[in-house]
């Protein structure tokens, strides 16, 4: 992806502002389409960020965590870092993590995933793991030993603790074990993931999703590698361009962000689909907060990156929402009919 025209400028000092978003001259921004609610939803938003990738909750830490590249997405001049914010959404260091800080390594940060109490984070050929209280590097893992070139771009961990990289360039997807040294191999190189950029593991089957750069494709890969495309755009009708972050809300609902076209999509679990957010200045690697229900978007040209409230399961006037509401369908229990007198 390339990097905008200011991105190598010192960052700007990070601030945290609430706001309600709406269209504002040549760029638009941020108007949520969530049914259900009276208004759009208000924002909690980040800014002074250099070139924010990707926006993470994190776990045990309660806390949250944004990557910025701050210069090109391919060099490699340890000048990346980390936004840390707390469970508020309140900034505690706008440089948590910083590249060049100490014996820190960090180029140009993009993806990123918390399994307990430790962050991973993707930056180009290699996969480093901080900290995440005191952002003291733990682990580096390298990919030395692969084919090719390497470029991560995004990395998930699934209940288990496995590791899942993915590399857009090579078109494969690598599977880490932290259990066994970090140990890396190959869970698919397939044409077929076109670009695999954004991952995520539904919570509730485990399996891993990919969304696809070059045909805004959605894929899921089964633990033997074999891929499933699930969604692809149709012959006549396009409707995902270059997707980039994807991930679940306790429902199951998936989120999909167009970097190109500014637009979040939702996927119910019966496969139906809504724009839920449009006019967007390029988001980025997305994730969902399950535990308050937000969804986090970092706004790659933007240098900016907001948390806001997805739908509750609670329709206006306080009813609440049924499984159907989120896609579930199935049969009723058979109705007992009283015997004639």
């Amino acid at each position: 992806m390339p990097a905008s025209d200011d991105i190598r400028h010192k960052p700007e000092s990070t601030t945290l502002t609430h706001r309600l978003p709406l269209r504002s001259g040549s760029v638009a921004l941020a108007v949520l389409l969530l049914p259900g609610l009276l208004a759009p939803a208000l924002a909690l938003q980040v800014t002074g960020l250099q070139s924010p990738q990707s926006f993470v909750a994190g776990g045990g830490c309660d806390c949250y965590f944004i990557s910025n590249i701050n210069g090109e997405p391919d060099a490699r001049d340890n000048n990346g870092f980390i936004t840390k914010l707390d469970r508020d959404g309140k900034v505690i260091a706008a440089q948590f993590i910083h590249g060049g800080d100490g014996e820190t390594v960090l180029h140009a940060p993009k993806g990123m995933a918390i399994v307990k109490q430790l962050l991973y984070v993707a930056d180009l050929d290699a996969l480093r793991a901080f900290d995440a209280q005191t952002g003291k590097p733990v682990a580096t893992v390298s990919f030395s030993g692969q084919p090719g070139p390497i470029a991560l771009v995004d990395v998930a961990a699934d209940p288990q603790g496995l590791l899942y990289a993915s590399d857009m360039d090579a078109n494969v997807i690598y599977r880490i074990d932290p259990a066994k040294q970090y140990a890396v191999s190959v869970l698919a190189r397939d044409a077929a993931l076109a670009g695999p950029r954004g991952l995520a593991v539904h919570p509730k089957t485990g399996r891993l999703i990919a969304v696809s750069w070059h045909k805004g494709s959605i894929a899921e890969i089964a633990p033997d590698g074999t891929i499933t495309e699930l969604v692809s755009n149709g012959f006549f009708s396009s409707r995902f361009q270059n997707l980039d972050g994807v991930d679940f809300d306790t429902w199951g609902n998936m989120y999909v962000s167009d970097f190109t076209t500014g637009k979040i999509w939702r996927m119910r679990p019966d496969r139906h689909f809504s724009v839920i957010a449009e006019y967007l200045p390029s988001p980025a690697g997305i994730s969902v907060d399950r535990v308050k229900n937000l969804i986090l978007v970092p706004y790659h040209y933007g240098n900016t990156a907001e948390m806001n409230g997805l739908e509750s399961p609670i329709k206006s006037g306080k009813q609440k929402r049924t499984l159907a509401d989120y896609g579930f369908t199935g049969t009723r229990p058979p109705q007992k009919v009283a015997p004639n007198k």
